[in-house]
């Protein structure tokens, strides 16, 4: 079962936890966040997605992890977003292997991992964690803030005083990929509320920001690799 929540501890995070399943793969969609995730044990991190990542199991494990919102777990993990694109790695490549078998220990340890996990991630722990998110980051959050108003990447530049290219760079650090790829990840997600609760799709296309229904439907099936009708209906 699947249960998440937004973390009290770290800022803009979400704590989410899972146990069992199907077994089935699961299509996790990219949201330009990136988690931390303690799995039976073990400690890794999930970069930020350009495309669909299916993780599969055999649908008895456990896992607990907290999802950072989008540009702030660099800070956390002294390590710039663009190096985990699209990766999984051991927390302990990161981190130093001592600090990260604590950590570790401590979370499995607990009654209940998905709080343990936020209260040393988000307390620091007297030094587990390196660094902390949730710091403020002006340009960072105007970035955010204004794709997913639908702003256009040359006017975010010009209102953060920087160069197109100056902006790239700085987006390469926080979210690990450009800002017209991290406008379709925003934009994709911004379009799957509407499209489940069941607004037509040219509507939805409308609402979200794409040209049209083809525009919405290319870029669905670009970056969850399925269309949108077998999308929403769990494929």
């Amino acid at each position: 079962m699947y249960r998440e929540r937004a973390a009290l501890l770290v800022p803009g995070a979400v704590l989410w936890t899972q146990r069992g399943g199907s077994g089935a793969p699961a299509r996790v969609l990219p949201d330009g966040c990136m988690d931390v995730i303690w799995k039976d044990g073990d400690l890794l991190v999930a970069g930020p997605d350009t495309a669909a990542f299916l993780v599969s199991g055999s649908g008895g494990e456990r896992y607990a992890g907290l999802r950072f919102a989008p540009g702030t777990a660099p800070a956390l993990l002294g390590v710039p977003a663009c190096e985990l694109r699209d990766r999984r790695v051991p927390l302990a490549q990161l981190w130093p292997g001592r600090r990260v078998r604590v950590l570790a220990e401590r979370v499995s340890e607990a009654d209940d991992p998905g709080a343990a996990l936020e209260r040393l991630i988000g307390s620091g722990a007297g030094g587990l964690a390196p660094g902390r998110p949730g710091e403020p980051d002006p340009v960072r959050d105007a970035v955010v803030s204004g794709l997913r108003l639908g702003h256009r990447v040359e006017a975010l530049a010009r209102q953060a005083s920087l160069s197109e290219r100056q902006l790239r760079r700085r987006c390469l650090e926080v979210f690990g990929y450009g800002p017209k790829t991290l406008e379709r990840v925003l934009r994709l997600q911004r379009a799957l509320g509407p499209a489940r609760s069941g607004m037509p799709f040219a509507r939805v296309a409308a609402v979200a920001g794409y040209a049209d229904q083809a525009h919405l439907a290319r870029e669905v099936r670009a970056l969850a690799g399925v269309p949108l009708r077998e999308l929403l209906a769990g494929g």
